[in-house]
């Protein structure tokens, strides 16, 4: 009989040991699946619509923010270039869609369109983006940075550099939007500095050596906007442009890094990394159009020094003490 009830007790012992086994169990698999999720990738699809510097620093800016985050190690990027091909920035974005993306980069204006017109679900930020609202980039699932430039202080540089010029002559991409509205608002500028506009129109980067051949031969100097086919063909304008002996004011760094005399523009690298930090915010989980886009508002004043010693221009000495020197 003792031995019928001690062989009760140890039964119900090791029973009881194996049901509190199996709940560690199952809490440690509930804990493992609680942390799971803090392993899942991000995956986060860049689409750019050529490369050129002042792009390329976007891009730049906007990866360090994301990859120094708490987010870093989650993240993998995925980076295209449209190589300036509308049908390529199409097929990307689809390619981003149906690849599940978590969030999408557009990096300028045609690709940011691209995006958005094939998904309304993914969270796309978008930056060197001139004018959103006119580019139709407004909805629930986007937010971003705009690259609108001071054309009023570009325009104000040009005059202290060429206090005599008359005629100002621009090369701008008639395909692209961002570059149809600074032509009109530096039309606009222009009259407020006693300048007129001598404008040319081309589509491809093989229009663009005679279209600087004739501008060329009409004005003072030549401005050259924030214009992805204008910015890729730089060198040449440059390069023309000393052969005539005038000057070019470009609208951002880049451009007087490849070429031109001077700018008071923004820094597209500080821009890219304020699209990051709102980047960061959505996927923190804050709603996309819950971010106003914004603009950089401090603006760099930058000199070419090798090209004005090539011009055989002076630069205003007030000019030089306050400008970052290439």
């Amino acid at each position: 009989m003792e031995a019928r009830v001690l062989k009760k007790v140890v039964f119900f012992a090791l029973l009881a040991l194996s049901i509190i086994a199996c709940g560690k169990k199952e809490e440690t698999k509930g804990e493992e699946a609680k942390e799971t999720p803090k392993e899942t990738k991000i995956k986060i699809g860049i689409t750019q619509i050529v490369e050129h510097p002042a792009l390329d620093a976007a891009r730049k800016g906007f990866m360090e923010v994301l990859q120094a985050s708490e987010f870093g190690s989650r993240i993998e990027f995925d980076e295209k270039s449209a190589q300036g091909d509308m049908t390529v920035a199409q097929n990307i974005a689809n390619e981003f869609v149906s690849g599940k993306k978590d969030m999408i980069l557009a990096v300028a204006t045609p690709t940011a369109q691209a995006a958005y017109n094939v998904t309304k679900d993914i969270p796309i930020l978008i930056t060197a983006v001139t004018d959103p609202v006119k580019a139709g980039l407004t909805g629930s699932n986007i937010t971003g940075t705009s690259d609108a430039t001071p054309i009023d202080k570009q325009f104000d540089l040009l005059k202290k550099i060429y206090p005599n010029a008359k005629k100002v002559g621009i090369i701008y991409n008639i395909g692209e939007q961002n570059s149809e509205v600074q032509v009109a608002q530096a039309e606009e500028i222009a009259k407020k500095y006693g300048l007129s506009i001598e404008k040319v129109g081309i589509s491809t980067v093989n229009e663009v050596a005679q279209a600087i051949d004739a501008l060329l031969a009409k004005v003072d100097v030549l401005y050259t906007p924030t214009d992805n086919l204008v910015a890729s063909a730089m060198p040449l304008i440059s390069e023309k442009s000393l052969a005539a002996k005038k000057a070019v004011i470009g609208a951002e760094k880049g451009q007087v890094e490849s070429g031109a005399l001077a700018t008071e523009g923004i820094d597209y690298y500080e821009l890219g990394k304020q699209t990051g930090q709102m980047a960061l915010e959505v996927l923190k989980g804050a709603k996309p159009n819950t971010l106003p886009i914004k603009t950089l508002e401090k603006t760099e004043l930058v000199i070419n020094t090798k090209i004005a010693e090539k011009l055989g221009l002076t630069i205003p000495v007030d000019l030089l003490d306050k400008a970052t020197k290439i």
